[in-house]
């Protein structure tokens, strides 16, 4: 910096020569400097203010904002932060066809303690003990003196609990907030939303992770943060869910069976609106799985999907509709029915004796075991097997919920001729009734293979054709005929023209062959029968009807009538209205005057 002298030489000679004072130069450039010192003072002054004066209103407007923050947030328990990811623990909603709600979150809080921070512990472990009957006080005491520094005491607690613990005035009790997985129906479509239970946990939140049923199938898009406001739409409805539980539980109760399930599915779109499987469980408590025992006994056990039988004579009609497919035989074509039929050390009777030979038609009527086989014979192993592939009877569904892929069929390990013949009446194979309600769906939509969804579908979802339609327009009259005129007579509903069969197997043994006394029933239903519209499947586990002198065990005793009374509860909730069953008229004859 160059600084301007007070004592300027060429001024101080000039002020000399005129005889002027030297002195009064230096005064003045003296007080000009101190003039510019103390404007160069006073802005730096000014500035200093003004950004103080814009921190002091930046503190004052973060505060004020905090405080607004503050006062209108609810107040919340002081939570120590987990290092690590975040926890998401949103979830998306589940809801049946209608929107109706059957799967949510919902808001509740966890218990734990940190033991260094109470103050008086035994108290502490004497009121909880009053609160949660199950805690013992002697263990809350040895961990609250021990030297644990957290511990949890409840995943999850309700908000009259919640009051309670606040009441002990414990600082060493603290709540995390969280979500839950809420069922509002309770036991409603059990097996189909299976439950949910906690993945990772933090004091702050938990994650909620899918453990059954679609809620472990759909984890992944439930569970993406995306999809909260896109509830995972099912074929499900609500009310015809209920009403055929309802029925089915009467059921089983009525004949005696250790347990039963349901289906109800469109046969255009695979959908299944509903499907039932008892014992149940409510997934707001989700048993335990059995560790012992025969698995199928559980309540957790899906018949639907996870029970695997032999399905009996409601096999017959898939017998008949490839023969008449391949045009082997067509209703009236006259089958020897002659028994038993013997094939090598193996003997094929009918349950009772049915005459020497009838028509394909009335080889179903009556459920004639050696007609089916004979036929089955005409088709041959290798074309049957190819047909049963097709209809996707050798597979598993696809159905969407994790306990399908465990709904393997059981082959037979050497599919000889001997197996075509009693394949073709339903023993030797083993499927789900969900494989069942698929291939009765396919022969009353016209002949095309639907794929069984619990998804809500838009329209129509046809597979490839897998029988002709003139060959399903004769099977499903042959189905009207056994409920009219055959074996499955308590199926029939006025206005309905239901259309079925039955199927009584033996039950195996776990150690190998057959109980004498045990069978599964089923009775697998179209209606109506002239313009299908749904399947429906009853099967019941060790039925027996005791009203009767003695007691009577076959489908058309113990599952026809159960399947009779859903049809007559679910048609009207499904929008079908009674009518009156067409009639062809082949016996009029035109005459001229």
């Amino acid at each position: 910096m160059i600084r301007t002298p007070l004592r300027p030489l060429a001024r101080i000679l000039d002020a000399r020569a005129k005889g002027q004072n030297p002195d009064v130069i230096e005064r003045e450039n003296i007080h000009i400097r101190h003039e510019q010192m103390r404007d160069q003072a006073r802005q730096r002054a000014e500035g200093r203010l003004l950004v103080l004066g814009m921190f002091f209103v930046a503190a004052f407007s973060v505060i004020g904002l905090r405080m607004g923050v503050l006062a209108t947030a609810e107040p919340m328990e002081p939570r120590a932060e987990a290092p690590g990811a975040a926890i998401h623990a949103g979830r998306a909603d589940i809801v049946d066809r209608h929107g109706r709600l059957l799967a949510t979150n919902f808001e509740t809080h966890a218990l734990y303690a940190q033991p260094p921070q109470m103050i008086d512990p035994a108290h502490a472990a004497r009121e909880l003990a009053a609160i949660f009957p199950d805690l013992k006080e002697e263990d809350l005491l040895e961990d609250f003196t021990g030297k644990r520094k957290f511990l949890w005491l409840r995943r999850k607690i309700s908000p009259e609990q919640m009051q309670a613990v606040h009441e002990i005035g414990e600082p060493g009790l603290l709540f995390g907030g969280r979500d839950m997985r809420l069922y509002p129906n309770g036991r409603l479509a059990a097996h189909v939303l299976g439950g949910a239970s906690y993945g990772r946990e933090a004091v702050h939140a938990a994650e909620v992770i899918g453990v059954a049923g679609v809620e472990k199938y759909f984890d992944t898009y439930l569970s993406d943060p995306a999809n909260g406001n896109q509830p995972l739409e099912l074929s499900l409805d609500l009310t015809v869910q209920a009403a055929a539980e309802r029925v089915l539980a009467g059921g089983m109760m009525l004949m005696n069976a250790k347990g039963a399930t349901s289906i109800v599915m469109d046969v255009q779109t695979g959908e299944v609106v509903s499907v039932v499987s008892l014992p149940n469980f409510d997934p707001n408590d989700r048993p335990r799985p059995a560790t012992s025992g025969d698995q199928s006994d559980s309540p957790l056990f899906n018949r639907s999907v996870q029970g695997v039988y032999e399905l009996g004579s409601t096999f017959k009609i898939f017998t008949v509709a490839q023969a008449m497919d391949l045009g082997l035989v067509n209703p009236g074509t006259v089958i020897d029915t002659k028994g038993p039929l013997r094939w090598g050390r193996h003997r094929i009777r009918d349950f009772r004796f049915y005459g020497n030979e009838m028509t394909v038609s009335k080889v179903i009527e009556k459920s004639s075991n050696i007609g089916t086989a004979r036929i089955a014979q005409q088709i041959g192993t290798t074309r049957q097997r190819a047909f049963l592939k097709e209809l996707g009877m050798l597979d598993t569904t696809g159905f969407e919920i994790v306990e399908a892929a465990t709904g393997k069929p059981l082959l037979p390990k050497n599919w000889s001729e001997i197996s075509t013949m009693t394949i073709s009446y339903g023993h030797g194979l083993s499927t789900s009734p969900m494989h069942l309600a698929a291939g009765y769906a396919a022969i009353a939509n016209g002949g095309y293979k639907v794929k069984p969804t619990i998804l809500k579908q838009d329209g129509p979802q046809l597979g490839e054709r897998v029988m002709s339609d003139s060959a399903t327009r004769a099977a499903r009259k042959m189905l009207r005929r056994v409920v009219t005129e055959g074996t499955a007579s308590f199926g029939e509903v006025p206005g309905y023209a239901v259309g079925g069969k039955t199927g009584t197997a033996d039950k195996p043994r776990p150690q190998g062959g057959y109980y004498e006394d045990k069978v599964i029933a089923t009775f697998a239903a179209i209606f109506p029968a002239h313009d299908p519209k749904y399947v429906v499947i009853v099967t019941l586990d060790e039925p027996v009807d005791t009203i009767g002198k003695e007691p009577r065990r076959t489908a058309g005793w113990t599952a026809a009538p159960v399947a009779g009374e859903m049809i007559k509860r679910v048609a009207p909730l499904l929008g079908l209205r009674p009518g009156v069953e067409p009639v062809e008229l082949t016996d009029i004859k035109l005459i001229k005057n």
